[in-house]
């Protein structure tokens, strides 16, 4: 009978548990035992990472409701700017015959550090932008049309928790390294940020703090060497925040500012403008560190970080377990904790516990950070040593899970544990 409720409880605590790689419970055989049938533990597992794994999704359909004046869905189902295409390099002739099928100019962006120039349109009168971007696609096929999409932050959340201490941070006056952050604004005055050099891009030089921002900007400076940090706000707490206009605007000014490693903790769709900013910042050296998201196990790859190029990070926990709702997929390139950790939270000397693959990607980020300058050489150089550090998880070599192992702060606390 002992034997019999050991099983019974341990069933339980897995049933409870939201940190399974796997949703379905595997067989247990012990002689001389019968293991009693839990009926619904498989529906609690699914039910756990169902609710983890939906949070963006979620939020993209709360967003849908409070602004369906400024948003829609595109054909996928993906957040966007309603009745907005944006082209690339569009030439004097196909922006002629956008015109002339009624299509509106908004806005008119030269990314002179990027060598691309967008053009905002707007739709005719009564046509989504769905249809606008068919539309333009088959008046210009040789031209390059998309959405302007939403790009929602990859952070499961800030949990307030008792205390006054975040992760411990290092002295700044002895940091020396760079770092960029695209992501929700910060609040500087945060005790975890206080000495910080910091620079500001977006929201017209208004601040205008964020939780996940301040958490994951407080996380990249805590006990590690970045001393300045080069943070853009591509929310504004605007209902068309996050849309690739204002992300490739923030890139654009790390471009500028030649900010080598940049941290970005959002994900989305695939869209054309972000493919083409990427693809020339890897060209020139840069870094691109980004979360690979919190959609769950099956779902399709996340961007920026399934871009070619990108450092793609997915969290895992104290145990060196990936999280139940982490992305998987050939474009996960590092592990790192992002779980059991304590970062910034609401204002003064707040802090929160918190959970998902945006906490884990500062901490390859600042690993990274001693490029000091883009170099396609040296860039490759650094990836390359950190691949070969990693400690190795999951199958042997490199895997969809993991991608070369974990590296950081879970690294450093099993090296202390086996000591």
């Amino acid at each position: 009978m002992r034997a019999q409720a050991f099983i019974f409880a341990s069933l339980l605590a897995l049933s409870a548990s939201a940190q399974l790689p796997r949703v379905q419970l595997p067989p247990v055989s012990v002689p001389g035992v019968q293991v009693p049938v839990l009926p619904g533990a498989e529906r609690a597992i699914a039910g756990s990472l169902q609710q983890l794994s939906g949070a963006r999704a979620l939020r993209a359909e709360r967003l849908l409701a409070d602004h369906r004046a400024e948003l829609d869905r595109d054909s996928s189902g993906e957040l966007v700017v309603r009745a907005e295409v944006v082209a690339i390099d569009i030439t004097e002739e196909a922006l002629a015959r956008a015109l002339k099928e009624r299509f509106l100019v908004l806005r008119t962006r030269e990314l002179a550090d990027l060598g691309v120039k967008i053009t905002v349109l707007q739709t005719p009168p009564g046509m989504s932008a769905t249809r606008g971007v068919k539309r333009l696609r088959k008046l210009d096929p040789e031209g390059s049309y998309d959405f302007n999409h939403l790009y929602l932050d990859s952070g499961e959340g800030v949990a307030p928790v008792a205390g006054n201490a975040a992760d411990s941070a290092s002295s700044s006056t002895e940091a020396h390294n760079r770092a960029g952050l695209i992501d929700g604004g910060i609040d500087t005055t945060h005790e975890a940020l206080a000495g910080y050099r910091v620079h500001r891009f977006g929201c017209n030089g208004t601040a205008v703090p964020s939780v996940h921002g301040t958490a994951v900007a407080a996380l990249l400076v805590s006990r590690h060497s970045i001393g300045e940090l080069y943070a853009a706000d591509v929310y504004c707490d605007e209902p068309t925040g996050g849309s690739m206009e204002s992300l490739a605007e923030a890139f654009s000014w790390m471009a500028r500012e030649r900010v080598s490693v940049i941290n970005v903790s959002l994900v989305g769709p695939r869209n054309a403008l972000l493919e083409r900013v990427v693809k020339t910042l890897v060209a020139r050296g840069y870094i691109i560190v980004a979360a690979v998201g919190n959609d769950g196990p099956a779902a399709p790859p996340l961007y920026p970080a399934a871009f070619d190029g990108v450092v793609g990070v997915t969290a895992v926990d104290a145990n060196h377990r990936v999280l139940a709702e982490a992305c998987r997929g050939k474009h996960v390139d590092f592990a790192a904790l992002g779980l059991s950790r304590s970062a910034a939270a609401g204002t003064g000397n707040g802090t929160g516990e918190v959970r998902g693959t945006s906490f884990a990607a500062p901490i390859v980020t600042v690993l990274l950070s001693g490029l000091a300058a883009p170099d396609p050489i040296q860039r490759q150089q650094l990836l390359d040593d950190m691949a070969a550090r990693a400690h190795d998880l999951g199958k042997p070599g490199r895997d969809n899970i993991y991608g070369a192992g974990e590296v950081g702060d879970g690294e450093d606390a099993r090296e202390t544990a086996n000591k």
